[in-house]
Parts: structure tokens; C-alpha cells; sequence
């Protein structure tokens, strides 16, 4: 008997925050968050190493890639 772990995915605030990803020109690191719309503070949740860190952002926080803006 071998039950399906549910897939825990977390909320966040869709009319007050915005999905971003921050990257440094200098290095190329990248780190995914949010941004809130009214103060404009960026809260990280994640660095993105690689595609699968990117997958594994937008599962977790049901964000669509087109949706996120992108920021240097």
C-alpha cells in the first residue's frame, strides 16, 4: 500500500505581490520572489541554480513563467 504524497503547495498574496526574479549582472545569480506592489520590498523565497529550481518555484507557488517579470 503505497499512498501518493499530496503535493504541498503554498499561497501568496496575487493582488498585493508580484512574482519576480532577481539576477546580478555580475555573477549571474538568480534568486526568485516576490515584490510587494504597494512598498516595493522583495522578499526571496529561493535561488535558482538551474531549470529545475525554476520548475520547482513555480509548482510550489503556482506561478506561470509568463507571469513572473525579471529584474537586474
Amino acid at each position: 500500500m503505497f499512498w501518493k504524497r499530496k503535493e504541498k503547495k503554498v499561497s501568496y498574496d496575487r493582488t498585493g505581490k508580484t512574482p519576480v526574479i532577481r539576477a546580478s549582472i555580475c555573477t549571474g545569480e538568480k534568486v526568485a520572489g516576490f515584490r510587494d506592489n504597494t512598498t516595493g520590498r522583495f522578499e526571496d523565497q529561493m535561488v535558482i541554480r538551474s531549470d529545475a529550481d525554476l520548475r520547482e518555484f513555480l509548482r510550489l507557488y503556482d506561478v506561470r513563467e509568463e507571469e513572473i517579470r525579471r529584474e537586474w
